[in-house]
């Protein structure tokens, strides 16, 4: 791997990081940094206008056709930046790279656009209640009647829900078949009759999963992605995708997160000392920005197998695991470093509080995106050469 810009790559940087300088300042952000969806919908159409969504999509679906190696100077800039993220997450990572697999001309015409701008938001209807894992084993069922498929059932563990236009949903349309081969993937409209998301209001007191019911909800027959059975199919694509760029979001923001606490650690603390200047603190720090080290090396590894290859490595597995239990402890010590007014997890600590909201958030990081019991397995698996686990 050659960690060296290429000049186009070095003159893309550049633009880059001249253009958040002109159009972004971390000031603007309302909410402690916890920008609301109004603000989050303008700064991603933004971003859009400027051609910095969809970099690696091709330029048929409104994207830019460049090499991943763009996508990860577009994160290392954001984080440099401390800009905040687009919208759709889950649209651009998931969502939006499978329809253009498995979409029909309508469906990329209709969807891909509006899902780079941000005018559409979308969340995954995979998990359920005594599936979560299991994709397999999903029972949210679509029955086909004339034209529409009526879909009945449940799904929990939805990011953004509450805030979803579109749903990419696993559904069971073939109850008789193998539990692999009964599933399809339908397109459906969060604002149907028959919708209900219920927020799961998490110890940050937001509601960012949620529970999503399904009541005789009529979904238009042309919504599927490949024929009915494809489902399982379809899904892995998703995940593949999820996967793949996934990582280098995460150790972005856990950059981020590692060059605020170096700030935190060279204020005074309030007995006058500097944290900085504890050889204890300073022993912490060092050992998170070794795994940052490692995190990111470990990126470029799996850009390297994306670049060769076509598709990400194991590597992101392993991103991913080392990341959420790096975060925690990260996030822990950050707010340890602030004192007794660190305890506080009163509303106004938790929702105002840099540190304090975070450190809570981090207590999902070692299950959400795949476990890290999961994690272990698949490292295991294709890392070690193991056998595969039933």
């Amino acid at each position: 791997m050659d960690f060296r810009d290429t000049a186009a790559e070095a003159a893309f940087r550049a633009k880059l990081r001249d253009w958040y300088g002109q159009n972004f300042d971390p000031a603007d952000i309302p909410g402690a940094g916890r920008p609301e969806v109004d603000y989050m919908r303008a700064w991603s159409h933004k971003l859009f206008d400027a051609g910095y969504v969809g970099l690696t999509w091709p330029k048929e679906y409104g994207g830019a056709g460049l090499s991943p190696s763009y996508q990860a100077i577009y994160f290392e800039e954001m984080v440099r930046a401390q800009a905040p993220e687009h919208i759709g997450l889950i649209g651009l990572n998931m969502a939006g790279p499978t329809i253009m697999a498995w979409g029909t001309a309508e469906q990329k015409q209709r969807y891909l656009q509006k899902l780079l701008s941000g005018e559409e938001i979308w969340c995954q209807g995979f998990s359920e209640p005594g599936s979560g894992s299991d994709l397999a084993g999903a029972r949210t069922t679509a029955v086909l009647d004339g034209d529409h498929w009526v879909v009945n059932g449940q799904k929990v563990w939805s990011s953004w829900a509450h805030i979803a236009d579109w749903c990419i949903l696993v559904v069971r349309t073939d109850p008789g078949a193998e539990k692999h081969a009964g599933l399809s993937y339908l397109l459906v409209d969060m604002h149907a009759p028959g919708v209900e998301v219920r927020p799961l209001k998490q110890i940050t007191g937001d509601p960012e999963f949620n529970e999503i019911f399904f009541d005789n909800v009529r979904v238009p027959k042309d919504s599927i992605l490949g024929k009915p059975g494809d489902g399982w199919k379809v899904a892995m694509t998703t995940l593949l995708h999820e996967r793949g760029t996934l990582a280098f979001a995460l150790v972005g923001q856990f950059r981020q997160h590692f060059t605020k606490l170096v700030e935190l650690a060279k204020q005074p603390a309030s007995d006058g000392s500097i944290p900085a200047d504890d050889p204890v603190v300073r022993d912490t720090i060092a050992r998170e920005w070794i795994a940052l080290q490692s995190l990111a090396f470990t990126n470029y590894r799996t850009l390297t197998t994306l670049l060769t290859k076509g598709q990400p490595g194991p590597e992101s597995s392993v991103v991913k695991l080392v990341w959420s239990e790096a975060n925690q402890r990260l996030t822990k010590f950050a707010r340890s470093l602030q004192g007794l007014s660190g305890m506080l997890d009163d509303k106004g600590a938790v929702w105002d509080g840099y540190w304090q909201y975070r450190q809570l958030r981090s207590r999902g990081n070692t299950i959400e995106a795949g476990t890290s019991e999961i994690l272990r397995n698949i490292v295991a698996e294709r890392v070690l050469g193991l056998p595969r686990s039933r």
